[in-house]
């Protein structure tokens, strides 16, 4: 059994590999990557989200459970996915926008290791300041249907998958900022 989820997971790897060009490169637009989008996109039929539980870069298990009655982005990265190290400062942007408020953000790294994830977010600015989660058996990109990296999903307030995103957005863009506020409480 354990073989044949590793199997799984190479494979799953494997095709987020073909979807994001492979490579280190510096989270700045180089001139053969597409800009990062400003949208989320709502889905058609909003479903509850799946289970979603894991440690961080200390091992300290993060549920989505515990956050219900919160708005939540999770998103779904690597370390070697161009547009996924290019969006994360503007990840913490956002959270430093409308954290206050109430929205939580869980990245969720797929298939690497605390020590990758670690050396790759001390280069960031701003670093984040949000749960870094460390999916090493990519069980939860399954349980997700998580197809590409970056994908992104928000969760609202009740448990329900409302937007998501495949391929890197500027969270901290206006457009995006105007979306995930009106899953606030007022001020």
């Amino acid at each position: 059994m354990f073989a044949a989820r590793a199997n799984s997971a190479r494979q799953l790897l494997g095709a987020a590999l073909m979807s994001c060009s492979v490579g280190l490169t510096a989270p700045a637009r180089s001139a053969e990557t597409p800009p990062l989008t400003h949208g989320l996109t709502p889905l058609p039929n909003p479903s509850a989200a799946p289970a979603l539980a894991l440690p961080d870069l200390d091992g300290k298990i993060h549920d989505l459970t515990a956050l219900k009655g919160k708005p939540v982005v999770v998103n779904f990265w690597a370390t070697w996915c161009p547009p996924c190290r290019r969006e994360m400062p503007s990840l913490e942007r956002l959270r430093q926008t409308l954290g206050s408020r109430g929205l939580e953000v869980l990245a969720v790294d797929v298939g690497e290791d605390a020590d990758t994830v670690f050396a790759f977010t001390g280069q960031l600015e701003p670093a984040p300041n949000y749960p870094l989660l460390l999916d090493r058996d990519s069980a939860a990109m399954q349980r997700w249907k998580v197809k590409g990296l970056p994908t992104t999903f928000v969760v609202d307030a009740q448990g329900i998958i409302v937007f998501r995103a495949v391929g890197g957005r500027e969270f901290d863009h206006a457009a995006i900022v105007e979306q995930l506020t009106r899953l606030l409480p007022p001020q």
